[in-house]
């Protein structure tokens, strides 16, 4: 997906979030804002995928605002009220499809957008929304696809949840390959973040989406190659989050992709044909 005109004042609004996370001040604040809006209109009809001229923002923002993790401690609190949940909840998840479910309720804390808002009580809202169900719910087929599975990881809280869809395919005999960001990006999962959890000792192989960089999604040019081999040889790729969805409708070579997602916005919302709000479970073959 492009970059459309609707992305600018959410882009820019996080920019201004992140900053006052960094315990910016405001001066700084505006120089980043200032900054992120002359970079955003200098590069948002290059012909690359959206998350990629976000993460170029977000990392001018991160050098102004002093930071490289401005969202640490949002992204601690977020495990936190994720397990305490998954605590109270983790024994009714017994089907793959049950699993899935709560990883994309949990998609859902995802903090700074103009368009999204973050409950404040999660575990009344994760009943509710466990209740209400997938708006689009294909998790049978895809349980079906995974003998050998690229899991394409997103927030921190979700990767809680994510290590019950991890089990799952183990379980069942999957090979799986977990990606996250290479540094640090907005409230994303990193190496660092996955083994605190122990994600790590669940999956056959722990990759980064590129080496050392703070990126969103995949920057098609730059999926470093250990990444690219696993894809060539999945059978299924599971990506979590709209940046990972933004970013692979521009692979045109991939094996069946499952976006696991929260659809948080009106041009996603668009592009899948679900409203915002909607769970989805969409399964997409490209190849």
């Amino acid at each position: 997906m492009r970059f459309t005109d609707g992305c600018t004042d959410c882009i820019l609004s996080r920019v201004e979030y992140e900053c006052r996370l960094a315990h910016a001040d405001e001066e700084t604040v505006g120089r980043a804002r200032d900054a992120c809006a002359s970079l955003l209109e200098s590069i948002r009809h290059d012909d690359v995928p959206s998350p990629v001229i976000a993460s170029k923002v977000h990392r001018l923002a991160y050098r102004i605002a002093g930071s490289r993790d401005p969202y640490a401690d949002l992204k601690t609190d977020n495990n936190r009220t994720a397990l305490e949940v998954c605590a109270l909840v983790e024994e009714r998840l017994v089907s793959f499809r049950d699993r899935c479910l709560a990883a994309v309720i949990a998609n859902t804390l995802d903090y700074g957008s103009l368009a999204h808002q973050v409950t404040d009580n999660f575990v009344e809202f994760f009943a509710a929304e466990f209740a209400s169900g997938f708006t689009i719910d294909h998790t049978a087929e895809i349980e079906k696809r995974s003998e050998r599975v690229v899991y394409l990881s997103d927030n921190c809280g979700e990767i809680v949840f994510d290590r019950l869809v991890l089990r799952a395919l183990k379980e069942r005999g999957s090979h799986v390959t977990l990606a996250v960001r290479g540094a640090p990006i907005l409230n994303d999962a990193t190496i660092e973040d996955v083994r605190k959890l122990g994600l790590d000792s669940i999956v056959d192989a722990l990759l980064v989406n590129r080496e050392g960089v703070a990126e969103l999604g995949l920057h098609p040019a730059e999926v470093p190659g250990p990444l690219r081999e696993a894809i060539d040889h999945a059978t299924l790729v599971i990506a979590k989050g709209m940046a990972n969805y933004e970013s692979l409708s521009d692979f045109v070579d991939l094996p069946p992709v499952a976006y696991l997602m929260s659809v948080k916005c009106e041009p996603i919302a668009r592009h899948v044909g679900a409203p915002v709000g909607s769970k989805i479970a969409l399964l997409s073959k490209k190849r």
